[in-house]
């Protein structure tokens, strides 16, 4: 059911039956290496490029899915997602080995919720009982794509993040014991005018914002209807520019219940500068890390908000600025609705 003019209600609060994290060594040396099914010791995963290797990621996180979930592969009937590489070959490329029908999204660092969304939204109304949808990125593939090859050495500002290499996916039915997805905001694209890639915090909390603003309206309630309000990859700069425009909004967000996938994912003493991005970031935080304390009783009510720069090495090169969108997807405790 529509509500407002771009919030969906899901009346049959579709289930995530099972998740899927996998992780490279970065990851695995954070803040939460507890909550990743598999964790790699290198980066290359045995492949000889890293854009190989990023696709491996995916199909790990897919198949310790379907393999939590109980199910054969053959009956997924979808998989929604997507990366930051070019064309999102990675992703269709992981397909080959999946084989399932497959919907390809690009929304840059949106997409893991993007794809819960669209996922939720098709089986709510009955177009599948079963589909996989997540994300994927790896820092090595992304920092060549975007900004310079690691192996360039380039310095980079405070403002700039770090990109995870991991994947998370989930598995959505109409059935079983796990937690609901309850509604979904589809995000706008918001455009500030910043053209600095080595920001992408600040060029995204201003849609992350329109986002969480327009949600909360648009399903009549207020920021203490969740226990938690968590970004996708703002990091530091990109949380604090957020929180003052709430501040000048008159919208008041208990700092302690809005949280960042991005400050979540490493330790503070790593080397992230403003935090942790990437399309993996978001989708790896929530369907490990805050689904587990979810399963544990510790958050009841959760709001994830994936944010995306929607930005080429094309668009950069031609001095365009940064179009950024936030989709906002609501997450809530459930038990058997078998």
């Amino acid at each position: 059911m529509l509500t407002g003019h771009r919030t969906w209600l899901f009346d049959q609060k579709p289930v995530i039956v099972s998740t899927g994290t996998v992780g490279g060594p970065f990851e695995a040396d954070g803040r939460i290496p507890d909550d990743f099914d598999l964790l790699h010791s290198d980066t290359w995963l045995e492949q000889d490029t890293f854009e190989k290797a990023n696709k491996i990621l995916l199909e790990e996180a897919c198949q310790k899915a379907i393999e939590k979930g109980q199910i054969q592969k053959e009956q997924v009937q979808f998989f929604l997602g997507g990366d930051l590489i070019n064309q999102i070959t990675p992703t269709s490329f992981a397909m080959r080995t999946i084989g399932s029908p497959y919907l390809g999204l690009f929304g840059a660092c949106s997409t893991s919720m993007e794809g819960l969304a669209l996922g939720a939204f098709i089986v709510n109304g009955g177009g599948a009982t079963c589909l996989l949808t997540g994300s994927v990125s790896h820092n090595s593939s992304v920092e060549k794509q975007f900004r310079y090859p690691t192996e360039y050495g380039g310095q980079k500002p405070p403002t700039a993040q770090w990109t995870v290499t991991g994947a998370g996916v989930a598995l959505l039915k109409n059935q079983g014991i796990g937690p609901r997805v309850t509604s979904a905001t589809i995000g706008k694209v918001v455009d500030m005018g910043l053209t600095d890639p080595f920001n992408m915090g600040g060029a995204m909390a201003p849609a992350a914002v329109d986002t969480i603003e327009a949600h909360l309206k648009e399903r009549n309630v207020d920021p203490t209807y969740y226990d938690l309000i968590v970004t996708g990859d703002l990091g530091n700069i990109g949380r604090n520019v957020s929180l003052d425009m709430f501040k000048k909004h008159g919208l008041a967000i208990e700092e302690e219940k809005y949280q960042d996938c991005g400050l979540l994912i490493y330790r503070d003493d790593q080397p992230v500068l403003s935090g942790a991005s990437g399309s993996g970031c978001s989708a790896a935080v929530v369907y490990g890390h805050l689904l587990n304390r979810m399963k544990k009783g510790d958050i009841n009510r959760m709001l994830v908000v994936a944010t995306g720069a929607l930005l080429s090495p094309l668009t950069f090169q031609q001095n365009e600025s940064i179009p950024c969108i936030a989709h906002a997807v609501s997450i809530e405790a459930g038990g058997d609705l078998s």
